[in-house]
């Protein structure tokens, strides 16, 4: 573990013969009234920074803690890993293993973002143990569904930018220039609002760009072109098993379409949402203050 700086703390845990690197913001203290808080970055493979705005939910004495999914970020990466490699109970158990190395495992918060939304139900449902509550954010009960809003708003794009992104589809040519072109009038509306880009936003997106292992063999090439192992992923038959409180939020221009998170809302016993009025897909980013108001009362109720 490094010394702390500015507040800040990161070290290395040990998992599976690889290293997943963390951040701890604030001190862990176990006899604090505020739990920790271990954020779950989305992609799969979009590394932590995009997050950190969430940092500013240890204003209120909390720890919070982010860290690198392995295979990118400042974790191990492995690019000549088979596909079959990256599945959902590897990255249950590396949370696991994340919690019981910090010596919180026994009370915390879980918070997902976009396909950490995702893997939070999944965690919660192989053992919720240690866990006070769980925060799902722009994220899907499915997969399928994740595709059908997907879509519903891909055909709202001009229809040149739609017939780019089919040709390259249709071509296998999806790294092309002109199809980044295209994706981006997609992300810019339904992914971050917030153009150009924050730093920390940016910072995610381009190291999927240099490192799109784990990325192109869960999901596939974009965020509506949905190819790889998750495809037909999905907890819509498995939440009604949730126990411990959840909250689901979403942006208003949300990718993640009311349609792909209402299975939460209607099927988790103990569930409340709110939608972020001028967000797309990162209200942390796009709407700071009032995610960090929404997020951090429903912490503070449930420590």
């Amino acid at each position: 573990m490094e010394a702390p700086e500015d507040g800040v703390t990161t070290g290395t845990v040990p998992f599976r013969g690889h290293e997943t690197w963390y951040r701890v913001t604030g001190t862990i203290d176990p006899q604090s009234e505020r739990a920790p808080l271990v954020v779950l970055h989305g992609g799969p493979g979009a590394a932590h920074n995009y997050t950190l705005a969430m940092t500013a939910l240890a204003d209120d004495g909390r720890a919070v803690v982010h860290y690198d999914q392995l295979g990118c970020g400042r974790s191990t990466h492995l690019p000549d890993a088979d596909p079959s490699f990256w599945t959902v109970e590897l990255f249950v158990a590396e949370l696991r293993a994340v919690v019981e190395h910090l010596g919180i495992a026994d009370r915390f918060h879980l918070l997902g973002q976009s396909w950490g939304g995702m893997l939070g139900p999944e965690v919660v449902l192989a053992d919720d143990s240690g866990i006070l509550s769980l925060s799902i954010c722009d994220s899907p009960a499915s997969m399928p569904l994740w595709l059908q809003a997907a879509n519903e708003l891909r055909d709202e794009l001009p229809a040149d930018v739609q017939a780019t992104l089919l040709a390259h589809e249709e071509a296998g040519t999806t790294d092309s220039a002109e199809y980044k072109a295209a994706e981006e009038v997609f992300y810019d509306r339904h992914v971050c609002r917030v153009v150009p880009n924050p730093p920390e936003v940016t910072a995610s997106f381009a190291q999927i760009d240099d490192d799109p292992t784990v990325y192109h063999a869960m999901n596939g090439p974009s965020e509506f072109h949905v190819i790889g192992s998750l495809k037909e992923w999905s907890v819509v038959d498995r939440v009604q098993d949730i126990r411990v409180p959840t909250l689901v939020v979403a942006g208003a221009y949300d990718e993640a379409k009311p349609i792909v998170w209402q299975p939460f809302v209607e099927r988790i016993p103990d569930v409340r949402s709110h939608v972020f009025p001028s967000s797309s897909h990162m209200p942390h980013v796009e709407e700071p203050e009032a995610f960090t108001e929404v997020v951090g009362a429903f912490l503070r109720e449930h420590d």
